[in-house]
């Protein structure tokens, strides 16, 4: 089963790299991670560069917002669940996503907890 994550970002350099740097130790085999920005102009594009080698896929451009590249990122995902970690979101450095997937059994829409 494969996992897409998908971060949208537009001109939130500080937020995007925590988010990145948070996916990165996670990302395996049956993953992928997307990036979606909306062609910031703040640097972002130079982090999403820099992990180029860690990100399966990534696009820079304008968009009509929010949901518009929210749907840009679910066209391109591969997985056959999808988890939104937007820009300044961040993944717990113990969290457990092989376990985590392998609980999936089919459910349309899965929701828990998050930590604030």
């Amino acid at each position: 089963m494969k996992l897409s994550i998908i971060t949208i970002n537009y001109n939130n350099l500080s937020g995007l790299k925590r988010t990145v740097e948070s996916i990165i130790p996670h990302h395996r085999r049956d993953m992928e991670y997307l990036v979606i920005d909306g062609g910031s102009t703040d640097g972002s594009a130079d982090i999403i560069k820099k992990n180029g080698d860690k990100i399966n896929y990534w696009v820079s451009e304008p968009d009509s917002g929010i949901y518009n590249a929210m749907n840009k990122g679910i066209r391109q995902a591969k997985g056959e669940y999808i988890l939104f970690i937007n820009s300044g979101d961040t993944i717990r450095p113990n969290a457990n996503i092989k376990f985590i997937t392998s609980q999936l059994t089919g459910e349309d829409i899965i929701f828990f907890d998050f930590c604030l």
